[in-house]
């Protein structure tokens, strides 16, 4: 587990979980994609009634519990911030927003599409930025990775990208099932996402992560 009392990665990772919950917030108005994880659990929360942040850290507790019993190996602090504070970032944020900036401004295609680019490469900045901060990850990106392991343990040929991919577009299907409209974007976010996001940590700290996540 990755509760190092290092206070300056400490700090980058809150930051970066920060920036992660205010440019998800503008990715989720503009409707053209955000990633599989954010759509799945927007998608539910909004068929049962729930708050996103409140319902993303539901599900992000349940799949604590089962990486808990499996391979603690991934936590750390940045689990907690993601898994408590993005959501209700985004909460907050879209709040703020349906106050101050009017709403056609994120449908009209010349605003819409601008913003959403700006949004699209700050929030993987930012979780450049939480990723490589090794401060753990959300429970939803350590299940993979746990399975991966196991599955390269039986089957050491087989592509571990497979298993990352399988994983999101299961996230996809779940969302479509209660109502969430698949976006190309959320399509493009579950096959370029992790690439992008490594791509930019190697910018920004010079190396490349052995495992490109997702960041929510």
């Amino acid at each position: 587990m990755k509760f190092k009392l290092d206070k300056k990665r400490i700090l980058i990772c809150f930051l970066a979980v920060l920036g992660m919950g205010f440019f998800l917030s503008f990715l989720m108005l503009c409707g053209l994609g955000t990633d599989p994880c954010s759509f799945m659990n927007k998608a539910i929360a909004t068929k049962i009634g729930m708050l996103f942040g409140t319902w993303q850290l539901i599900i992000n507790a349940v799949m604590l519990v089962i990486v808990l019993l499996w391979d603690r190996s991934s936590l750390g602090f940045g689990t907690i911030f993601n898994m408590v504070l993005v959501g209700y970032y985004v909460d907050f944020f879209d709040w703020v927003w349906s106050k101050t900036i009017p709403a056609h401004i994120f449908t009209d295609a010349a605003t819409r599409w601008p913003i959403f680019i700006a949004a699209l490469f700050c929030f993987i900045v930012s979780a450049a930025f939480y990723i490589n901060s090794d401060m753990g990850v959300a429970p939803y990106d350590a299940l993979p990775k746990i399975i991966t392991e196991k599955v390269s343990g039986r089957f050491p040929k087989f592509p571990k990208m497979l298993v990352r991919m399988a994983w999101d577009f299961s996230a996809i299907v779940v969302g479509v099932f209660v109502g969430g409209i698949p976006v190309p974007g959320v399509i493009l976010m579950a096959l370029f996402l992790g690439p992008a996001i490594s791509f930019i940590g190697k910018i920004f700290f010079g190396r490349k992560k052995a495992e490109p996540k997702s960041p929510v």
